[in-house]
């Protein structure tokens, strides 16, 4: 296992959040390991020796990045000045408590040590047991979790310009390691009335990276712009028409999806996607168009009630959207109502029916929000299996308030429950690494991914009704407010899986 450091003080604590890559080629078997926590030096010891390269470099990078935040302040408002001022003051207290400066920290009496808190030479072993199955997750998620990324929150943030070479770098290792988790991002950018232009790979469809992002395996969705992501010479038309007919020669094509409109509310925004996909299905008629929404048009009622309203959506926007994609919020706690949106989609015709949350189904619904359980974060992907649906679409993993630098305080957006719109936290906010951090809840998201897969291959031996079966005789999983508040019956469950499909293969 890799070696790290951690600095507390005493009476600090600290959360350790463990994950073990398993590799597709590791032989099956039982495997023992142990974590160890050891104090590696006392106080006095730590800041009588002269400093190693590597301290001194994070130092320096700390103290460096205080000057980047504060040093380019022409032309700033007042707002941006105090931001700047507040993140390079967050920066500098983070080096202040480091472990260099310890022994002058606790010389100001403010640190209270107990008797208990005094260094030993004892260490803190767990050992883990881990069971390495014979069967591998497949590479390419069997359901496609599509996350949105603001690229203005990474300009902002990050100080870089639309279209630069350093935009394109941030960019790409955002992409790069986001798909570690399983997940197709795609980058967003919102306009009017819930308008969004929507792109996974920010070069056009001539160019290289093209195929690179949408070659990959452990992608299963990409989003294709409609109108050109960075400006250029051709007119928007040109520009469709150009992507789709180099896409549509290559196998990942497949892949492709158009998301254009964000929750439509009423006839001018349904007209807006009509006229839209129309331009898209002159040049690709095969082209799937992805639409969110959870309530028909307001001004033109389909239905003599809310819920036919919503349900003659598909009918309505036929054939201008292959990708329907609905609100967990409108289904609620009845999901028996799954079963009648189901009832008008046309799978055969290549219609699919995806789900998303966003600041709705509230507490004790799954859903993505700060303060929910951990299985009920989970819960969101086991929802989906159960339900029915064949995707799924969250609209940001990274939309905080505006912020003028990297290391600024994350601030979640006003009017949203916490949490939502936000997976993962920018690295510079907690030290000088340059990668992202990922929430619990994102980590959740994976391992929700992973469950999925299992109840596939149990699907694929014993057919889908069985694998509700064991969803519900587990006690993992019975509805959007009944599941399991603890991990055994996930454990009981996966066990289940690899036994029988273990017996089924021995037959």
């Amino acid at each position: 296992m890799p070696l790290t450091q951690l600095n507390l003080f005493p009476g600090e604590t600290t959360a350790i959040w463990v994950s073990i890559d398993v590799p597709n080629a590791q032989p099956p078997g039982q495997y023992e390991g142990e974590l160890i926590i050891t104090a590696t030096r006392d106080v006095a010891e730590s800041t009588a020796q002269f400093l190693g390269k590597s301290e001194r470099h994070q130092l320096y990078r700390e103290l460096k990045n205080c000057l980047d935040v504060v040093e380019p302040i022409d032309g700033k408002s007042p707002d941006e000045l105090v931001e700047r001022v507040n993140s390079a003051t967050s920066s500098l207290r983070r080096v202040l408590l480091s472990p260099p400066f310890s022994d002058l920290f606790s010389d100001n009496g403010l640190v209270d040590m107990m008797d208990e808190d005094a260094i030993t030479n004892l260490s803190i072993r767990l050992k883990l047991n881990l069971t390495v199955w014979d069967f591998v997750l497949p590479a390419t998620p069997s359901l496609p979790a599509v996350i949105g990324i603001s690229d203005t929150v990474i300009e902002d943030r990050f100080g870089v310009e639309h279209g630069s070479s350093e935009w394109y770098e941030a960019l790409d290792q955002h992409f790069k390691w986001l798909l570690e988790y399983k997940i197709s991002p795609y980058f967003c950018r919102w306009g009017e009335n819930m308008r969004v232009l929507t792109y996974t790979c920010p070069w056009p469809a001539d160019h290289p990276k093209s195929d690179e992002y949408f070659s990959d395996p452990r992608l299963a969705a990409y989003a294709v712009p409609y109108s050109p992501v960075v400006s250029c010479g051709d007119t928007a038309k040109d520009y469709l028409q150009q992507e789709v007919e180099i896409l549509r020669t290559k196998n990942h094509w497949r892949k492709a999806y158009f998301y254009l409109w964000d929750e439509p509310l009423n006839l001018e925004h349904y007209e807006g996607i009509r006229n839209m996909a129309g331009d898209i299905h002159a040049y690709a008629p095969d082209a799937r168009i992805m639409t969110t929404y959870y309530c028909g048009p307001s001004d033109s009622p389909l239905a003599s009630n809310n819920f036919e309203a919503f349900l003659k959506v598909p009918e309505f926007l036929r054939p201008h959207t292959q990708i329907y994609c609905t609100s967990e919020w409108v289904i609620g706690n009845r999901e028996d109502l799954a079963k009648d949106i189901i009832a008008e989609i046309q799978p055969e015709n290549g219609e699919e029916w995806w789900t998303y949350v966003c600041m709705g189904p509230s507490d004790p619904h799954p859903n993505w929000h700060l303060g929910m359980r951990g299985t009920q974060h989970r819960a969101v992907m086991w929802r989906v299996w159960k339900e029915g649906g064949t995707g799924f679409l969250y609209w940001g993993a990274n939309c905080y308030e505006k912020a003028t630098a990297p290391s600024a305080e994350i601030r979640f957006r006003r009017g949203l429950p916490p949490g939502d719109g936000v997976l993962y936290y920018p690295g510079q906010v907690f030290s000088s690494s340059q990668e992202p951090v990922a929430s619990l809840r994102l980590e959740r998201l994976l391992s929700g991914l992973q469950d999925i897969e299992y109840f596939k291959l149990y699907a694929s031996r014993f057919g889908r009704d069985e694998s509700l079966n064991l969803l519900e005789k587990t006690g993992m999983y019975q509805g959007p407010e009944r599941y399991t508040h603890e991990h055994m019956p996930i454990d009981v469950m996966r066990g289940e899986v690899f036994r029988t499909c273990r017996s089924e293969n021995n037959v």
